[in-house]
């Protein structure tokens, strides 16, 4: 029998008494583990949302060891029906939010740190990716909030980042070890305000959360972001060169850490073309069979389950990737960001 590493956590007999994992069809096995991990409460008849909170705060360690070892936790049939009581129940974790500087997605702020996920128009699916892997500075943990379940579509697929990087370096070897070696930009026109009719329409007001262009240039300058105005008032932006693949050092592991497939195939619209939106710091881009292996490893690898009310998923985003399905409105998820 394999030794687990030594950074797998044990579920503990207190944690396992209040919550139990549940086999299901909207998981995949990896390395002997489901994923995501789905926990529920045993008698889900009698809790309410303060001894939620109360179970969080006295047993946060363990939850964090779980989602170490599974990259993704979905807490479902707990009683969080709101869009505060999911405010409240990401607060009890107890992490500092992180500001949605630099981030492409058009998003509202709903209540205390929630805001909605990508309010791309939903007949569009947003690629994979790792929550604003194209700035320097980026969430460690995520949550969503299923506040409308759809009636039809709209699942948040989820993916290993380190089972990525294990499929695309035997597909397609030599690719990985390019942007192993180089790593990557990433380019992208922000409009003059926001576009609602863009998947990356985030105007440059929001994004960089001020109307003063100078500060718009500090906060850029800031992240080695490269910047020019153009003369319709939009902002064209080239990052520093980031990596593609960095190595987790809490488990040792190579993950795919990136946005390129998100970028290449969700970074377009009349503003700017997809191809070029991500590239080599060269300016060279992206290979096209490169690019149709990874959407393939994705799809192979990716897990999708299906929304219902109430559910909340909290995600390890240097471990795991998510992505959006089209769907039928209406859909409401909701989103925190931590550091």
């Amino acid at each position: 029998m394999k030794k687990m590493p030594e950074y797998m956590a044990k579920l503990p007999d207190d944690f396992a008494a209040k919550s139990i994992t549940l086999p299901s069809p909207q998981q995949k096995v990896f390395n002997g583990r489901e994923f995501p991990l789905i926990l529920t409460p045993k008698e889900t008849s009698s809790q309410s949302a303060e001894d939620t909170l109360m179970w969080i705060k006295e047993n946060k360690r363990h939850i964090e060891c779980l989602l170490l070892d599974y990259g993704a936790i979905l807490f479902r049939e707990f009683p969080i029906d709101s869009p505060e009581k999911f405010d409240s129940f990401v607060k009890s974790f107890e992490y500092e939010p992180l500001p949605y500087v630099g981030g492409a997605a058009p998003r509202r702020v709903i209540t205390g740190n929630v805001f909605t996920a990508n309010e791309a128009p939903p007949d569009q699916l947003i690629p994979f990716h790792h929550e604003m892997a194209q700035v320097p500075t980026f969430p460690s943990t995520l949550f969503f909030y299923c506040d409308v379940p759809p009636p039809e579509g709209g699942q948040t697929p989820l993916v290993l980042s380190n089972e990525v990087y294990k499929a695309m370096s035997e597909r397609d070897k030599l690719f990985v070890e390019e942007l192993e070696e180089t790593g990557v930009v990433y380019n992208r026109v922000l409009p003059d305000g926001d576009d609602p009719t863009s998947p990356i329409g985030r105007g440059w007001q929001s994004t960089y959360q001020t109307t003063d262009k100078k500060e718009v240039e500090r906060k850029c300058t800031e992240q080695g972001t490269s910047f020019e105005w153009l003369p319709d008032n939009c902002l064209r932006t080239r990052t520093a060169t980031l990596p593609a693949v960095r190595t987790d050092n809490r488990t040792g592991q190579k993950t795919w850490f990136n946005s390129i497939i998100a970028a290449y195939l969700g970074w377009g619209d009349v503003r700017n073309d997809r191809k070029k939106a991500v590239t080599y710091p060269d300016g060279k881009l992206m290979p096209e069979r490169s690019m149709e292996n990874l959407e393939d490893v994705f799809e192979s690898l990716a897990i999708g389950f299906t929304w219902q009310k109430g559910d909340v998923v909290m995600v390890d985003n240097r471990l795991v990737l998510h992505s959006r399905r089209s769907f039928t409105p209406p859909r409401r998820i909701l989103a925190c960001l931590c550091k």
